[in-house]
């Protein structure tokens, strides 16, 4: 098609998929027709390619973005994800072919509002608020107040005024600009040509009756690639949550995202399984090393507290396990395996049993003596103790006595 443009303005290979959507079609005949054939191979030459330009531009963007989420720092919550199926979105948006696709202008770049993740979200939370999704912790620990704290009034709420600022929800949902599959600097294409083909057209047209023998029209439309990047950003505003809610509001909303990139999905189709997505395997094994980590600081600063509380000769005794129970057993009948009394270990222990003579200094003889003789037997057990090292082991037993 010739366009009665200047020269500098016929060149649009630079253009965005958007543009090359929209206003730089390439796909009609001379007269503004729709070819009978075609349209598929103009959408991937012309739409569905990422230019250089456009990744640029998609790298900054996703830079803003990250800025700005370090910034507010616990206030935000981030889930990157990896679509699993392809995403399509705004395919009822006027075009055409029919099917439309939603690109934020002006960049002309795919994305999905912060309204439509909010409204999934809201869902997968109700749905797990029902109970009928696993059976243990099934509810995630999403109850009605939740809900209405981190989203605001439903669509029934009547009695209420939905407007109130009071009323509105504690989190914000930002947009989402996918990225490609692979790194953003090579030329993989992050839109695809996806098909439908409804049988009832004819019937829709009000010239036949609806009926399995009518025949199919294929439709083309645009869909992000499967395998593409998602990274959604959630911000909260603690001032309108309880103190409970603010400890635990994203773990309510990463149960929330899992649940419905697994079983809801993102986007539009989502009926025949488009739009679905999964944490980005690499962050999701991150976070469960971190979630691990967490629990096992908890669990020694638990055992700190619970052995602070022993009397004196418990206190020491415990001591000593914790650090002997770091060093190897045999694997094959589970018993410590004797060491040289030349690691460093050794000499912790020695040191430990040395500061702990103030503390024990005031129990009876009778437990006194009970102390030194189990801890010889610990110290005989995971240690070699010969020579110059039995001397000053014996020394500090006596001294444990009270000799």
């Amino acid at each position: 098609m010739t366009a009665a443009l200047p020269a500098y303005l016929k060149d649009f290979s630079d253009a965005a998929p958007g543009h090359h959507f929209g206003l730089y079609y390439a796909g009609w005949n001379n007269d503004f027709t729709k070819p009978k054939s075609g349209t598929n191979d103009v959408l991937r030459s012309s739409v569905c390619k990422l230019p250089k330009h456009s990744r640029d531009l998609l790298t900054a963007l996703a830079e803003r973005q990250t800025a700005a989420a370090e910034s507010l720092a616990e206030q935000i919550f981030s889930y990157p994800a990896i679509a699993s199926s392809p995403f399509a979105t705004g395919l009822g948006n006027e075009h055409p072919l029919e099917n439309g696709f939603s690109f934020l202008t002006p960049y002309g770049l795919p994305y999905l509002p912060g309204s439509g993740v909010k409204g999934v979200i809201r869902k997968a939370a109700e749905e797990l608020m029902s109970g009928e999704w696993g059976d243990q912790g099934a509810t995630k620990g999403w109850n009605e107040e939740s809900i209405r704290a981190f989203f605001g009034p439903g669509e029934e709420d009547f009695e209420r005024d939905r407007d109130t600022p009071a009323l509105q929800g504690a989190l914000r949902f930002w947009d989402v600009l996918p990225t490609p599959p692979a790194a953003i600097k090579n030329d993989k294409a992050l839109l695809t040509v996806e098909i439908m083909t409804p049988h009832l057209g004819e019937y829709y047209k009000g010239n036949a009756t609806p009926n399995t023998s009518l025949t199919p029209t294929p439709l083309n439309f645009l869909a992000v690639a499967a395998d593409a990047g998602f990274t959604f950003h959630v911000e909260c505003n603690p001032a309108r949550l309880s103190a409970e809610q603010q400890k635990n509001w994203q773990a309510l909303i990463e149960a929330a995202f899992s649940h419905a990139g697994k079983w809801l999905g993102f986007g539009a189709k989502t009926a025949v399984g488009y739009g679905r997505m999964n944490l980005d395997p690499k962050v999701a094994t991150q976070r469960e090393s971190n979630k691990i980590a967490e629990s096992n600081r908890q669990l020694a600063e638990a055992e700190q507290n619970r052995i602070a509380t022993l009397p004196p000769e418990q206190r020491l005794l415990a001591d000593l396990d914790h650090l002997l129970n770091k060093l190897p057993n045999d694997p094959r009948n589970g018993k410590p395996i004797p060491q040289l009394t030349s690691i460093g270990t050794w000499n912790e222990l020695l040191s430990m049993l040395e500061a702990a003579n103030h503390s024990v200094s005031s129990l009876d003889k009778a437990i006194r003596e009970n102390l030194a003789s189990d801890v010889k037997k610990r110290l005989s057990a995971y240690f070699k103790v010969e020579g110059k090292a039995e001397k000053v082991m014996k020394g500090h037993l006596a001294a444990l006595r009270g000799g």
